[in-house]
């Protein structure tokens, strides 16, 4: 059971057939871990992965967590993140009324994420095949 203090974190991705491409979502959840070693951290994938949005929500409310932030791990605010998520966390809020479920911005809007990619863009362009 989680401490009503601790944290849950959902990092939600698009989803793909390759289990492959799910590996740099495993990296940044192992580094959200280690630097937050109260958080209860979980992936959550839209489509051809699991768990879905929905499973690895009721899975940490089940756990204890009464507070859940969900982190669109996508590079902008599309179709999905603007509609599709807000309707599957209203149900979610519905069944569960004492917890409170938080969505982020994409994290591709996020300002240090585009100085993170920008960066390293120019570090590719100053030092090409490094």
């Amino acid at each position: 059971m989680m401490g009503s203090s601790a944290c849950a974190i959902v990092l939600f991705a698009h989803g793909a057939r390759d289990p492959e491409w799910a590996r740099p979502f495993e990296a940044i959840k192992a580094l959200v871990e280690q630097r937050l070693p109260g958080a209860s951290v979980t992936l959550a994938f839209l489509e051809f992965m699991s768990p879905s949005l929905d499973a690895a929500v009721e899975s940490l409310i089940a756990k204890g967590a009464r507070r859940i932030d969900v982190i669109p791990a996508f590079m902008a605010q599309g179709g999905h993140v603007k509609r599709d998520v807000p309707l599957i966390l209203d149900a979610l809020r519905a069944r569960h009324a004492g917890v409170t479920i938080t969505l982020a911005p994409a994290v591709g809007e996020a300002a240090p994420v585009i100085h993170a990619i920008a960066g390293w863009v120019i570090e590719r362009a100053q030092h090409p095949g490094a």
